[in-house]
């Protein structure tokens, strides 16, 4: 995924015509231009929306209740075994199953607001009809951010810079929300973001870190998409609690146990396909808890490793 720029042609031309002074021309120039767009995401509709301090201007477009998706095919052409799935704000669904087995396939579908236009067959619905045609062709109204494992950054500005341009092209106004972000993004990793780095100089984890923060506050996206981002070097539980305190959907594709534990729902994909969904409930929180003192055991293990201590025994780690 590439971290480009947001926001539609209209709202670009609003950005100050001093704002890149000093700035490496060439750059700065190559940043407005280029249509592409990362973090495609859209606001809820209310008169304002508040993270910690910081007021988020309100959006046009209606609130987000549910998103529905319909059953397409598996790769043999078959019916996927589903009626529908629905998810709702402050739901955790994880994706699971083999390496090829159509996991990533599912959140594209979702992500593009598939219309059986897809080698799924699947459809996607917002509250029950089919999306906005402003969700599908501009993607600075497209109500959902998907953050990749891949993630990297092509814009040659430091951190502070590249958030400013993101709160322009989304017409918000505040300073302090740039504070916010970092200081949200540097709860989910364990090296501090400075906000006078390069974009171009963060580590994975850091980039993943500020592109989860920056859905919360600045896009503001209703609908989270993770893919596999515990394999970046976050935190991924601080990730998980952060999103639903602040009732995203939250669609996450994982091979981590924990992860997959923390969930309220998981879909199982084989062969292209839907092949179960589950809702444990409380009939694996014995198994949770265990996996919790176990991952805990790990990261501490992580930690003294890092730091160049040895281990000499696990007990007293």
């Amino acid at each position: 995924m590439k971290i480009i720029s947001t926001g539609s042609a209209e709202e670009k031309q609003k950005i100050p015509s001093d704002f890149f002074k000093g700035k490496d021309e060439e750059v700065t120039k190559n940043f407005i231009q280029i249509p592409e767009t990362t973090i495609n995401s859209g606001k809820k509709s209310r008169s304002t929306d508040t993270c910690g301090s910081v007021t988020l201007k309100s959006s046009d477009y209606p609130e987000i209740s549910e998103i529905t998706i319909l059953p397409g095919i598996n790769r043999n052409g078959c019916r996927e075994n589903f009626s529908s799935i629905t998810i709702r704000p402050g739901d955790t669904i994880s994706v699971v199953g083999p390496t090829g087995s159509g996991k990533s396939a599912l959140i594209n579908d979702i992500e593009i607001f598939a219309r059986k236009d897809t080698v799924t067959g699947r459809t996607i619905l917002i509250n029950g009809e089919d999306p906005p045609d402003e969700y599908i062709r501009d993607p600075a109204k497209k109500p959902v951010a998907l953050i990749t494992q891949n993630t990297k950054c092509l814009a040659d500005l430091i951190v502070r810079d590249f958030l400013q341009m993101h709160l322009i092209s989304r017409k918000i106004s505040g300073e302090s929300i740039i504070e916010d972000t970092i200081s949200l993004a540097n709860e989910f990793t364990g090296e501090k973001i400075i906000p006078d780095v390069k974009m171009t100089s963060l580590s994975g984890g850091q980039t993943r870190s500020l592109m989860v923060a920056d859905a919360i506050t600045i896009s503001n996206a209703p609908i989270v998409l993770l893919d596999e981002v515990e394999n970046a070097g976050i935190f991924k539980e601080k990730v998980i609690e952060a999103l639903k305190q602040h009732q995203k959907a939250l669609i996450f594709v994982t091979h981590d146990p924990l992860v997959s534990l923390l969930s309220d729902r998981r879909i199982v994909m084989k062969n292209g396909a839907v092949d179960k969904i589950l809702t444990p409930g409380t009939e694996e929180s014995d198994a949770l808890r265990e996996i919790i003192r176990m991952d805990g055991l790990l990261c501490r293990m992580r930690e003294k490793i890092r730091a160049g201590e040895l281990i000499t025994s696990v007990v007293a780690i």
